[in-house]
């Protein structure tokens, strides 16, 4: 579908009434300070880019990629405008006039293929346990990377050396009876950076009466394409894994990344398969896609019985891609409540981006960075000793944050450390 007639760029850009409230939310704008990184300022650039006011170069790409499409703008505004999908619009209009060789292999060609990227992830964790990063950055050779990457290689940091994939089954029995056959979408972050999450999540519904399906197969949910200006290639890989799910037969598809199920709510596959013969296919599946702790909390309505000696006192960041884009802030908490031994404290402005954004703190490192402080400062208040979030993207940014502020706390999944409940403690020595 041409530009100028996809529905947001249609019928969306006119709402706008200039009030300013996003100004005010946006963590972007709360640094810079400048209208044209503000939300308000991007709906003005798509309406000229629409019109025809601007040419679309890649300095214009400059200026709509400094959104971390976070959405707190689109769950804020009086007039209901989804700032986040003009932008992703726009992007995506930018990127196929303006076609970058690295970009287009990074998003079109690595990351649609699982196995390359479990290849790399691989060896780039091999690298990490022979010391050879660590190397490069004592003799200067991280400092020849281009723009900001010379200090976002940092935040890649205690690669695991298998994927959650390499050591889970495509099924998972139940213990004991039967209650749901439920799809498990095993993210990219979840899969490559941290297969604790996806072991504990598995354990866990499984435990608690679930067959549980890993697809084979399974590509990326198709999020970093959106944000990269790769609606295209987001198109195909949405398309493929809805191909998947329709074999398997479940009653629920759950995911443990805020970011994934974001993707795979029934509003944002309206965006991404609007105009195709899917477009029936995707509400369907979408109406079976579920966070894990909603599913958790009101499906299963689980109740941990087991007794814990060990205390922990936890606060809860709430991920964009779950507060803003889903509205989900009560299930998360209320799992941690359910664990015993957990003393749940709320952090100031637990809803504040973290800065991460998935690829946001590699391409906007020092920005990110400036966000991050802010959200570290907030968590560590206090006192917690862990900082749980649902999402495998803010559980690397915020790792990155403990260690920059020099704050002990460990950063975790609520399901793993439900996991943990149900695993006797250590023997005393």
């Amino acid at each position: 579908m041409e530009f100028k007639e996809l529905p947001p760029v249609k019928e969306q850009i006119m709402k706008c009434v200039r009030c300013g409230k996003c100004r005010e939310l946006c963590p972007v704008f709360g640094e810079i300070g400048i209208e044209s990184a503000a939300p308000r300022g991007h709906v003005f650039m798509v309406q000229m880019l629409r019109d025809g006011k601007v040419e679309p170069s890649p300095e214009v790409y400059e200026k709509l990629g400094q959104c971390l499409m976070c959405e707190t703008c689109s769950a804020n505004c009086p007039s209901g405008i989804d700032v986040h999908e003009l932008n992703a619009a726009a992007r995506a209009y930018l990127n196929d006039k303006n076609p970058n060789r690295g970009k287009d292999f990074l998003f079109g060609n690595f990351w649609t293929k699982p196995e390359m990227m479990k290849q790399s992830i691989k060896v780039a964790s091999l690298a990490q346990r022979l010391g050879l990063q660590k190397l490069a950055r004592n003799i200067g050779l991280t400092r020849l990377l281009p723009g900001d990457l010379k200090d976002a290689e940092k935040i890649l940091d205690n690669i695991p050396p298998h994927s959650a994939r390499s050591q889970l089954s495509a099924y998972t029995p139940a213990q004991g009876e039967s209650r749901y056959r439920v799809g498990y979408f095993l993210g990219c972050g979840t899969d490559f950076l941290n297969p604790e999450i996806a072991q504990a999540a598995v354990n866990v519904l499984s435990r608690n009466g679930c067959e549980v399906f890993i697809p084979e197969g399974l590509k990326c949910c198709g999020l970093p394409h959106i944000a990269n200006g790769k609606m295209d290639v987001a198109r195909q890989l949405t398309i493929h894994n809805l191909k998947l799910f329709e074999k398997l037969n479940v009653d629920y598809i759950v995911t443990d990344c805020g970011s994934c199920s974001a993707t795979l709510s029934k509003k944002n596959l309206k965006f991404v398969l609007e105009g195709t013969s899917y477009q029936e296919d995707g509400a369907a599946f979408a109406a079976r896609v579920m966070d894990l702790t909603v599913f958790l909390v009101d499906v299963l309505d689980i109740q941990v019985d087991v007794k814990i000696d060990r205390k922990w006192r936890v606060t809860y960041h709430d991920p964009c891609h779950l507060v803003n884009a889903q509205g989900i802030t009560e299930q998360p908490r209320e799992l941690l409540r359910r664990i015993p031994g957990v003393e749940l404290v709320e952090m100031p402005h637990a809803a504040s981006c973290c800065g991460g954004s998935g690829t946001y703190s590699v391409t906007h490192h020092q920005l990110s960075m400036q966000i991050l402080d802010k959200k570290m400062s907030n968590a560590a208040s206090t006192g917690a000793d862990i900082l749980a979030t649902c999402c495998p993207s803010c559980i690397m940014q915020l790792n990155f944050g403990c260690k920059r502020s020099n704050w002990n706390a460990e950063v975790l999944h609520p399901v793993v450390l439900l996991n943990r409940a149900y695993e006797p403690a250590p023997a005393a020595v």
